[in-house]
């Protein structure tokens, strides 16, 4: 049994070693429109948002560790291709307004950012003062920024 075990154990050990070297494409392509926000705004959306909806992406240490870096890369890519605010600028009026409308219902869902993704970022829990500037931000209340052209 002892022999059996070390085989499953070497082979396993193997099989770490060879999925090491199945590529995963971690890019940041250009910024090529970003989203135009007061500063408040903009300091909530890059500590919670831009690592999966922007093309700032940070790519953290287990991003290159497989099988986890299949998942971070595919959750990046499909954060991206869902709401990318590297490309805000090249929405149309609808689109943008539309997406803000969806944002506004992730925060009160709680749903963004993805619990999996605050397991490893608690910092970018969204509290109740970032909540409520995102929101003020997404009613369109430039009030709430007196200091923002």
């Amino acid at each position: 049994m002892g022999r059996v075990l070390k085989l499953v154990i070497g082979v396993l050990l193997v099989a770490v070693v060879l999925i090491q070297l199945v590529p995963v494409e971690r890019t940041n392509p250009p910024v090529t429109g970003e989203v135009m926000a007061p500063d408040p705004v903009m300091e909530v959306l890059r500590n919670s948002c831009f690592d999966c909806h922007s093309n700032e992406t940070f790519w953290p240490w287990y991003s290159r560790v497989a099988p986890v870096s299949w998942l971070v890369a595919e959750d990046v890519e499909e954060g991206r291709r869902h709401l990318n605010f590297s490309e805000w600028q090249s929405l149309t009026d609808e689109d943008r307004a539309d997406a803000m409308e969806e944002i506004w219902e992730k925060i009160e869902d709680g749903a963004m950012p993805l619990p999996i993704y605050l397991r490893m970022h608690p910092e970018a829990v969204l509290t109740e003062p970032q909540r409520d500037v995102l929101l003020r931000w997404l009613e369109g209340r430039p009030q709430a920024f007196p200091d923002w052209n």
